[in-house]
């Protein structure tokens, strides 16, 4: 019989001990989820250029005007060459923000880049320079609530400005604008506006359209209202608006009246020239070859030129046509854009 008190060798009893030794315990991951970032009620977009004298007055302004509300200022620095950027560096409030450029690239750039890091659920923009009020701005957004608007601009009473200088062209310029637009916003010049964060994010600007931002609003279907605000004369600082502006605005109001009629159809603009074009063209070239016919010379008639050059220019408008029209289609097509803005949607009679 085999020995029952026969040892078990010491080896066999140490894989058994590991064998029973306790894994130790799991961390449970932490479920506990992540705080969001407050989002602001209202974001500030205020561009400035050169303007170290007016910051430490426009954060104090602001501040007061909005105490009742949650928000946030952006200033965005055009590539100032003075303390502005140390001045607004120096600042260590949350709400305080700095996007700073590497260069002067222009007020339109500056708006834009505010614009699109705002993170408030409106957006309000202003001028730099504390000609505009800030307290005007929570009775712009009240009214933008109250009536269920997209955007509310300021339009400046008494304005304080030269007349000849400022005030004349900048008249001009609204009536220009206002004809050729058909949107009846009668101060273009103010950069007082706020807007719905959706809004303001799509405005493509670009260029120098920050004139022209009622009609990029107005292009993609915003409901906006025009309300009389303050105006102040600047205390500190240059301006830096000349009477060469008023040519750029003229400029720049040829391209608005092509977005606003021909944005999605430019075929029907340079087509429609094109043709014209080549019609006048070919009834010249004919009448010619008539003559021709009855043994007329034509080689030195300045009609046989003109006949060819509008010739000429009829295809050339026309393949523009078609170039414009494979690039508007690729422009939507590449970002997934649509020609149309949806304002709402029902269901069984309920807005979703």
């Amino acid at each position: 019989m085999a020995d029952a008190t026969k040892k078990i060798p010491a080896q066999k009893i140490a894989t058994k001990k590991k064998a029973t030794k306790k894994a130790p315990p799991k961390k449970v991951a932490d479920k506990t989820p992540a705080k969001t970032p407050k989002i602001p009620q209202i974001s500030v977009v205020i561009p400035v250029y050169n303007e170290e004298d007016n910051i430490s007055p426009m954060v104090e302004a602001l501040e007061d005007a909005l105490k009742s509300h949650d928000f946030e200022m952006i200033f965005v620095d055009d590539g100032s060459s003075d303390t502005t950027r140390e001045k607004i560096k120096s600042y260590k409030q949350k709400n305080i923000r700095l996007v700073e450029f590497s260069r002067n690239f222009g007020q339109t750039s500056a708006m834009a880049a505010g614009l699109q890091a705002a993170e408030g659920q409106y957006i309000a923009t202003i001028d730099g320079d504390l000609q505009n009020d800030p307290t005007d701005i929570p009775m712009m957004l009240e009214i933008l609530e109250d009536e269920g608007l997209d955007m509310v601009a300021g339009r400046r009473t008494k304005r304080k400005d030269g007349f000849v200088l400022r005030k004349i062209p900048s008249k001009i310029a609204n009536w220009l604008i206002r004809k050729v637009s058909k949107v009846q916003v009668r101060d273009y010049g103010c950069t007082l506006k706020i807007f719905k964060n959706h809004v303001a994010k799509d405005l493509d600007l670009y260029g120098e359209l920050h004139r022209f931002i009622p009609i990029l609003a107005d292009i993609r279907g915003a409901k906006i209202k025009e309300v009389d605000v303050k105006h102040h004369p600047r205390k500190f600082g240059v301006s830096k608006y000349g009477l060469g502006r008023t040519f750029r605005v003229a400029s720049d109001l040829l391209l608005m009246a092509f977005f606003i009629r021909y944005r999605q159809k430019p075929m029907h603009l340079f087509g429609t020239l094109g043709l014209g074009s080549l019609m006048v063209g070919f009834l010249m070239e004919f009448y010619l070859l008539v003559l021709k016919i009855f043994g007329e010379d034509i080689g030195g008639r300045p009609l046989f030129y003109i006949g060819i050059l509008l010739i000429i220019t009829g295809i050339q408008l026309i393949t523009t046509g078609f170039l414009a029209e494979i690039m508007m289609r690729t422009y939507y097509g590449s970002q997934n854009k649509t020609p149309y803005q949806i304002a709402k949607i029902y269901r069984g009679g309920k807005e979703e």
